[in-house]
């Protein structure tokens, strides 16, 4: 299986897709503001299926069905394995060594893992076990380097393989190998083996005490979504294929995903805390599926104007993501519209004002940056 090129016939297109960037902003648009707009108004206006839409906005519950947020992160990291490969086919096409390539990823994932710890904390601290050490950042970081190097070196049928390979490994140690005190396929806090593995490997902090979905343990199903967006991004990239072909290529492989996903689920349950092999599949399908609509509305069809408003999120998204955490936007827009915000005593539909009120300012910046084409990357 082991290759010295890389994908042959498949490369960074001729031309930037907008439906990468477009869904990337779409995807972050929630993270940094959007949801709890449209949360709180859901509750100041009393809306239809307020009831059934309200809890699609935040995570489930341990052992609960996911909701349409537990989405939101592997989505992000399905598109972070996207432009991965496409940097990466870039980079051995103008002629970069690998070695080069490696040491580029690894780089990246240092930066993104000491980003992740001040997104994380509230401040620095210099007591090691009060400080949170894992991150999504970090989990963007390190399995973004477990991908680069699978992905520079083994062909597309290779990636796949590896691909399921992670998500059995993750199966058969998380459901079969027993915990002291606990057995094997325990799935609570402190009987799981993620769990376990973590507070023995995780520095630090663990989100719950005894457990964190972000920690080190469940890089292992989490690369798989990385390496599904590389190889869809092989896909896309493929210039033996018709537009077409490569949507309906795309579209069996996302529905045969969430096909899956949904079967393995019988046994090993589809849950974001754990992230289970189940889960990875489930929600990979569905970023794939998300994908294969942005591209035939925009760069097959043509529809790019309403997009404009994503694309200017998705071209400076790890920007916007720290700059979101670091800078008071909530204050600013306070100090600027209180009086605005006093003309109902409805609290819900201050707070949405609120909300909104400080995600334009930041679109606002992002859309200066769009304008004077400054594009924050690693």
């Amino acid at each position: 299986m082991p290759d010295s090129s890389i994908a042959p016939a498949a490369s960074a297109p001729s031309k930037r897709l907008v439906s990468l960037d477009a869904l990337r902003g779409f995807d972050m648009f929630f993270i940094v503001g959007g949801g709890w707009i449209i949360q709180n108004a859901f509750e100041a206006f009393d809306l239809p299926l307020k009831e059934t839409l309200l809890p699609q906005f935040s995570h489930a519950d341990w052992g609960d069905r996911i909701t349409a947020w537990d989405y939101v992160f592997p989505l992000f990291l399905y598109m972070a394995g996207v432009s991965l490969f496409f940097s990466v086919s870039s980079a051995l096409a103008n002629g970069t060594e690998k070695k080069d390539i490696y040491l580029h990823a690894f780089r990246r994932m240092l930066v993104l893992l000491v980003l992740g710890i001040i997104y994380k904390n509230r401040s620095l601290q210099f007591d090691v076990e009060s400080i949170r050490f894992v991150s999504v950042l970090g989990r963007i970081g390190v399995c973004g380097f477990i991908a680069t190097l699978i992905v520079c070196k083994y062909k597309f049928r290779a990636q796949v393989i590896w691909m399921f390979s992670l998500l059995v490994v993750y199966w058969l140690g998380v459901m079969f190998i027993p915990v002291p005190g606990y057995g094997a396929g325990d799935l609570s806090f402190e009987g799981s083996l993620i769990g376990y593995l973590d507070r023995m490997l995780v520095p630090g902090k663990l989100l719950m005490g005894t457990y964190d979905e972000l920690g080190f343990t469940a890089h292992i199903s989490s690369t798989s979504l990385v390496l599904m967006g590389a190889l869809t991004a092989q896909v896309l990239g493929n210039d033996q294929l018709s537009e077409i072909e490569k949507m309906k290529r795309l579209s069996l492989g996302g529905s045969g995903c969430i096909v899956l996903g949904l079967i393995w689920g019988l046994h090993f349950p589809i849950m974001k805390w754990t992230w289970s092999s189940s889960f990875i599949l489930v929600t990979g399908g569905t970023s794939v599926m998300l994908l294969v609509v942005f591209y035939l509305l925009i760069d097959y069809w043509g529809f790019k104007k309403w997009a404009f408003f994503f694309v200017v999120i998705g071209m400076n998204s790890l920007f916007i993501y720290m700059v979101s955490k670091l800078i008071g936007f909530g204050f600013t827009t306070d100090y600027l519209l209180n009086p605005f915000y006093e003309l109902t005593t409805n609290e819900s539909l201050q707070n949405s004002m609120r909300y909104l009120g400080a995600f334009t300012l930041k679109w606002l910046l992002l859309y200066f940056l769009f304008r004077q084409k400054i594009f924050v990357k690693l």
